[in-house]
């Protein structure tokens, strides 16, 4: 059973920023593409960015230049650092394991940028 444990979500004025983290259990980790998605009040979840297991990374067109999305295979977690927050940043961030054609979401942890 593959588990994943977001954290470091939390308040911020904006211009600050934080970092997000997300530990996964299990190997499976290590054949993986993991992801940030999020959603925000009253709208669709939408893609964050992403980090193959190689280390390409890809991002969703209004976070480019200010989040960075990395890994560390030998802790099984992948870190979201997210610079120049915008109160439209605003959401629920959710972690994803893609692997072996399954798709597994964590819990989410919120993000909260004030203006």
């Amino acid at each position: 059973q593959v588990q994943l444990v977001e954290s470091g979500g939390g308040l911020v004025q904006a211009g600050e920023s934080l970092r997000l983290s997300c530990a996964a259990s299990g190997s499976i980790f290590i054949v993986a593409t993991m992801a940030w998605h999020r959603q925000a009040p009253g709208k669709q979840r939408e893609f964050v960015a992403a980090i193959t297991l190689g280390g390409r990374t890809n991002y969703e067109d209004s976070v480019k230049g200010r989040f960075t999305i990395s890994r560390d295979n030998t802790k099984n977690t992948v870190y979201l650092e997210m610079n120049s927050l915008r109160p439209e940043d605003t959401a629920v961030y959710y972690c994803v394991l893609m692997a072996r054609g399954r798709d597994y979401w964590g819990r989410g942890t919120q993000v909260t940028v004030s203006s």
